[in-house]
């Protein structure tokens, strides 16, 4: 255990956390951040991010990660490889194990452990991640305009991002593994009118074909066992993401899906001294920006908090 107690620590890097840190440090927080088993979160995988305010000519991710961390670096943050096992936040100075091995203690904790897109598990999908293989149509589908591309999803998100992704490729060919969809009727009714969508009913993906980048999909439909090869230059996984948010189980208030709750327009939770923000409380916008301007209000929602318990000492 460290001999002092942590003013702010954050759990998690990303826009959210590294955001959070450059906040605190300027408040005089001395915040320590520890960056979690994928620092960066998962702008890691993306190659071209065009939608960052303040980047014209556009910036890769890994760059913007690197860059918003040594920012944070820059204002005194203490940021740390490793990740949080455990935590006790029944009593304060808060209690967090760090890798099964050593505990600190904290006056504040701003969680920013983000949220993983869920994959369908295929090598291909894998190898050409971020090379025409996208789980985000709002980031990346302004690079496949006039194109032709490949949605796999059966819910509100994969009909929406399906839509959004009509309106800048020429085709976009919508996978849904059962013979109906999950959405709501709205959404779906959105879909199967939109002239330049086609929906595959039954259909699963085999590979993803293409070397350096996205030419297609072998895919099979489910009843007849029939294969095909479907053209596509771009290939994007609507299934669902998972929050990181397994150790607040039980701890933290959360939606079904494993989302923190919030407290209206704040980043409070249910603990007092505990704030949450980024994508493991945000399951709707899911942006970087967004993901940033949250990091942002959890940093003045901890040093608010801590001048507030000063001024009743």
């Amino acid at each position: 255990m460290e001999n002092s107690v942590v003013s702010c620590l954050i759990i998690g890097s990303g826009p959210a956390g590294y955001t959070a840190a450059i906040y605190a440090s300027r408040a005089g927080l001395n915040p320590v951040l520890y960056t979690g088993p994928e620092p960066g979160g998962q702008l890691m995988i993306t190659n071209d991010v065009e939608n960052f305010p303040g980047y014209p000519d556009g910036i890769m991710g890994p760059q913007m990660m690197e860059d918003l961390k040594k920012q944070a670096t820059r204002f005194g943050a203490d940021i740390r490889s490793g990740m949080a096992t455990e935590v006790d936040f029944s009593s304060s100075p808060f209690k967090i194990k760090i890798d099964n091995e050593y505990t600190l203690e904290a006056q504040t904790v701003i969680v920013s452990t983000g949220a993983s897109a869920k994959w369908l598990g295929l090598e291909s999908e894998t190898r050409l991640n971020g090379k025409g293989v996208s789980a985000c149509a709002v980031c990346d589908g302004f690079f496949f305009r006039g194109q032709d591309v490949i949605i796999v999803g059966a819910g509100d998100t994969a009909c929406e991002e399906a839509t959004y992704l009509s309106k800048l490729c020429r085709k976009v060919t919508m996978l849904v593994r059962k013979g109906e969809m999950r959405a709501s009727t709205i959404m779906q009714n959105r879909v199967l009118n939109t002239h330049n969508i086609e929906v595959l009913w039954n259909t699963e993906t085999l590979e993803i074909l293409g070397d350096e980048g996205v030419e297609g999909a072998r895919v099979r439909n489910i009843l007849t066992g029939e294969e095909t090869n479907l053209l596509a230059t771009g290939f994007f996984v609507a299934i669902g993401h998972k929050p990181n948010t397994g150790i607040f189980n039980g701890i933290l208030d959360m939606d079904e899906n494993g989302y923190i709750h919030t407290d209206k327009i704040s980043t409070r939770t249910n603990v007092e001294g505990v704030f949450a923000c980024g994508d493991a409380q945000d399951h709707i916008y899911r942006q970087a920006i967004t993901a940033a301007g949250t990091g942002c209000m959890a940093a003045l929602d901890a040093e608010r908090y801590l001048a507030s318990i000063e001024v009743v000492a």
